[in-house]
């Protein structure tokens, strides 16, 4: 039974923005697309699925890097078009969500007009993803 996917509002390409965010720390790790496929496959997985724009086919994290997100809980904002999943990010400690290395994708902070890094690498991604 699928209804449940009827609530989401799905933009004109079919798409909804889905937020990881890490269980316990709350940090947010990276930011990704669904379809309608790619929701109901990390329901049935409980491991984060995502489509891929730039690919144009569906993306199971950590197929390549080994590092996959557990989901513990699916969320929805009030106006049912953006997903927020509660995850563990696997494959690393601390747990890897960039393919830059970092925990997180959001590594960069606007500071006197400058983004600054301020996260570290934390396993250089040559060594993780294919070429």
């Amino acid at each position: 039974m699928t209804d449940w996917l009827d609530h989401i509002k799905w933009d004109r390409e079919g798409l909804v923005p889905a937020i990881a965010q890490e269980m316990g720390s709350n940090d947010v790790l990276m930011m990704a697309w669904m379809n309608r496929e790619a929701l109901a496959l990390t329901v049935e997985k409980g491991q984060a699925v995502y489509w891929s724009r730039s690919r144009q086919r569906l993306w199971h994290k950590g197929e390549e890097s080994g590092h996959f997100q557990t989901v513990h809980r699916i969320r929805v904002d009030c106006d049912a078009d953006v997903i927020l999943l509660q995850v563990t990010q696997e494959g690393h400690d601390p747990g890897i969500a960039c393919h830059t290395g970092r925990h997180t994708c959001f590594f960069q902070q606007l500071e006197q007009g400058r983004w600054l890094t301020i996260d570290p690498v934390l396993k250089d991604p040559a060594t993780v993803y294919k070429s």
